[in-house]
């Protein structure tokens, strides 16, 4: 297994498999190559038992976004940023509305056996609205990482506008948000969402500073990750930051700390890069089988390439990307684009980790026309055991 990957791909729910094939490669970048590094990759396999989870007719008909919290031992909250409201008709989205975020709450790790249920607003009119709208009443949310920290569920809403810029890309970032619930044990529709200003950021035409792009907790901390962007550097120009804060003090910003040169400083215009070629999204775990830290992500944020990256510990040093899998619906249409890649531990075992990313289209109304795209695909990539892993600090 020393020089090759082997992709499994699985047939529908019923969980037969349909067909195998074995992709040989000696490029030392990717990540099936178990040379003794700590990103050992045996296999990459499609969920297709996931898939036909998010795979839907009506009600919540696809989105993108995609992170996930464990509030318990069988339950998952499921986070989503823009999403399709209304039927599939003819494999395609008729009579839809698109809102900008919503949730769900998955019972059960089985996808064979698993119950999702979706949430979003309504309007006075009836209407589908957002499931949570900014406070102040500027532009809208999408839904980034979420943590529970000390008996509350925190989101990180990421606010945006609209420009006037056509097409897809007529919006841009203008702040964000945490979001604190404290009756998070309650249905979702009942939920009261508490809206904190996070004071760091910059967002600027060059290129945006924000946090909450994934979160972790160990030691009585949260980790949060971000990105600092600076588009003079070209498309090395996002890079990876991290600030931790204490789980009892998650909205007491003045307690936040930010990595800077090895170091957590009390100055967040201090912290520091980790890497280059990042996304705004992404997910950070541990990594039992590897007894690493495990960063997921798509290649500099638009790319049908997903990345990892291992490390000893929370902060780093991170290694070289590894490639797990090139998505092959990008080559689907002309207009079509890969993103929004990131790892699932509540879902996964201690060998594997499951993975979600989206696939879009430039063009909007090609997007509405392909219902198979726009929502969750999922791919499980198995660990194997490397020689010279780091223990869990």
């Amino acid at each position: 297994m020393s020089d090759h990957i082997v992709v499994v791909r699985r047939a529908t729910s019923h969980g037969f498999v349909r067909t195998w094939w074995v992709r040989l490669t000696l490029l030392l970048f990717c990540a099936g190559v178990c040379t003794g590094d700590a990103a050992c990759v045996r296999c990459v396999e499609r969920v297709e038992e996931y898939d036909g989870l998010f795979c839907r007719q009506e009600g919540w008909t696809g989105a993108d976004g995609a992170y996930t919290v464990a509030l318990d031992d069988e339950t998952t909250l499921w986070l989503f940023s823009d999403t399709w409201v209304g039927p599939v008709v003819d494999g395609a989205h008729k009579g839809a509305t698109m809102v900008n975020n919503s949730v769900a709450l998955q019972k059960g790790k089985d996808p064979n056996g698993a119950r999702v249920d979706f949430f979003w607003g309504t309007g006075p009119n009836g209407k589908p609205k957002a499931f949570v709208e900014p406070a102040d009443g500027v532009g809208w949310f999408w839904i980034f990482d979420g943590v529970l920290a000390h008996d509350k569920l925190y989101l990180f809403l990421m606010q945006i506008v609209r420009t006037s810029e056509k097409g897809i890309w007529g919006f841009k970032h203008v702040g964000s948000v945490l979001g604190e619930i404290p009756n998070w044990r309650d249905a979702p529709p009942a939920w009261r969402i508490k809206q904190h200003k996070i004071p760091f950021g910059r967002y600027t035409k060059n290129g945006n500073t924000f946090f909450g792009s994934a979160t972790m907790k160990a030691g009585g901390f949260v980790y949060i990750y971000g990105a600092r962007e600076d588009w003079r550097r070209g498309f090395d120009g996002r890079g990876m930051i991290v600030a931790r804060v204490r789980e009892e003090a998650m909205r007491d910003f003045r307690k936040w700390r930010f990595h800077a040169d090895g170091a957590w400083s009390e100055d967040c215009n201090d912290v520091t890069e980790s890497f280059g070629g990042f996304a705004t999204e992404c997910s950070v775990s541990y990594q039992p089988r590897l007894r690493q830290y495990v960063v997921t992500y798509t290649q500099c944020g638009m790319s049908e390439k997903i990345l990892i990256r291992t490390a000893p510990t929370l902060v780093g040093p991170w290694s070289a990307p590894r490639q797990v899998y090139e998505c092959p619906e990008s080559k689907w249409h002309e207009t079509y684009f890969c993103y929004a890649a990131k790892g699932h531990p509540e879902l996964s075992r201690d060998n594997d980790l499951v993975i979600t990313y989206v696939c879009n289209a430039h063009d909007f109304w090609q997007m509405a026309r392909d219902a198979r795209i726009y929502r969750p695909r999922f791919i499980r990539i198995t660990f194997g055991p490397a020689a010279g892993a780091a223990a869990k600090p």
